[in-house]
């Protein structure tokens, strides 16, 4: 951990492979279901992991990380799943938590709700987490809604949260810094330096929101033309400021063997709020998986199911959202809870 000093900082970051979170709670029997949401456009498709008790029961809305990644933490460009998303909502329910995560548009199973490539936005993403959140609160069946954003998701739940007045927000592996900053720490070292010259000249130019055409064959794909007004949309946004706008209980979470979106990124949102609640969890790499202790093996977690999930990351975010605010008054409950919900 970086030395760091925050002298109005109320909250405790906690290392949690040396302070564990206690859950009290008995492991509950799971279910699982289809959701949908109307959307202009299509119909979103997402799978809602309930407990099938207690009575109503907080809830998590899992937001996917940037790219083609699906509701269960896979993106199409890897080989293999590593079903992170998916395992953490199985292991939430146990726990008396539901979650709801979905497909976004474009992905998987609500590829024909997507629009156009270029007139998405990052905005678009998020009015459509927002909408989810009403749909849910409307049903009167949770305790609680707190949106939990994983990597680009992190950002996109920050703006659904204020625009939905989400109850909680969960950041996990967020960055702090713009995409566009990131992406140069995470590419440029590894190109050749003519490529890598190229690639920041790109990256400047969409910065500026100058759309440019590649050049090199190399860069065709990650900077086609359609790609372009989306990432000079994502580019403008700086996530530490958009967390700062936040006025309700807000947990960052992050792994110290995260290669992808490095602790110093966690501090830095920490910085912008201070009252926020901070868990570094030892071991943890991007796919919330306890890394390889091989790093030449380091893909291993994001291909490979079978990789455990980080138990400190189930215990912090559980604890955070059984500590949510209880604003809403359930009208269905037990058995009909699940069997009336939506599909």
């Amino acid at each position: 951990m970086p030395p760091l000093v925050l002298p109005r900082v109320r909250a405790l970051a906690l290392l949690l492979a040396a302070v564990p979170v206690a859950v009290a709670a008995p492991p509950f029997k799971m279910l699982s279901r289809a959701a949908t949401l109307a959307v202009p456009g299509g119909q979103l498709q997402g799978a809602l992991t309930f407990p099938a008790q207690p009575d109503c029961p907080p809830l998590v809305l899992m937001l996917a990380g940037s790219g083609p990644t699906d509701r269960d933490g896979n993106s199409a460009l890897l080989p293999g799943r590593s079903d992170s998303l998916k395992q953490l909502a199985q292991a939430l329910a146990a726990l008396g938590i539901a979650t709801l995560r979905y497909d976004k548009r474009g992905v998987a199973a609500s590829r024909q709700a997507a629009p156009d490539e270029s007139v998405l936005r990052p905005a678009t993403h998020a009015a459509d987490a927002a909408a989810w959140v009403r749909q849910l609160r409307g049903q009167r069946r949770y305790a609680s809604v707190t949106i939990l954003g994983h990597s680009e998701g992190s950002l996109i739940g920050m703006l659904a949260a204020r625009d939905a007045g989400a109850d909680a927000f969960i950041s996990v592996a967020g960055p702090a810094q713009t995409a566009s900053m990131l992406l140069r720490r995470q590419w440029l070292p590894k190109l050749a330096p003519d490529l890598a010259r190229a690639t920041g000249s790109m990256l400047a130019s969409l910065e500026q929101g100058k759309p440019r055409a590649p050049g090199r064959p190399e860069l065709q794909a990650v900077f086609r033309p359609s790609i372009q007004p989306y990432m000079m949309s994502w580019f403008r946004y700086v996530p530490a400021d958009e967390f700062a706008k936040l006025r309700i209980p807000m947990l960052i979470v992050q792994g110290t063997a995260d290669m992808q979106v490095g602790v110093d990124q966690a501090w830095r949102l920490k910085r912008a709020q201070p009252d926020a609640q901070m868990a570094l969890v030892s071991g943890m790499d991007h796919v919330l998986k306890i890394a390889p202790a091989d790093r030449a093996q380091s893909m291993a977690s994001y291909t490979n199911p079978s990789w455990p999930l980080a138990p400190s990351l189930v215990q912090a975010v559980a604890g955070f959202v059984h500590q949510a605010p209880t604003r809403h008054a359930c009208k269905v409950s037990g058995a009909g809870l699940f069997a009336a919900a939506p599909g």
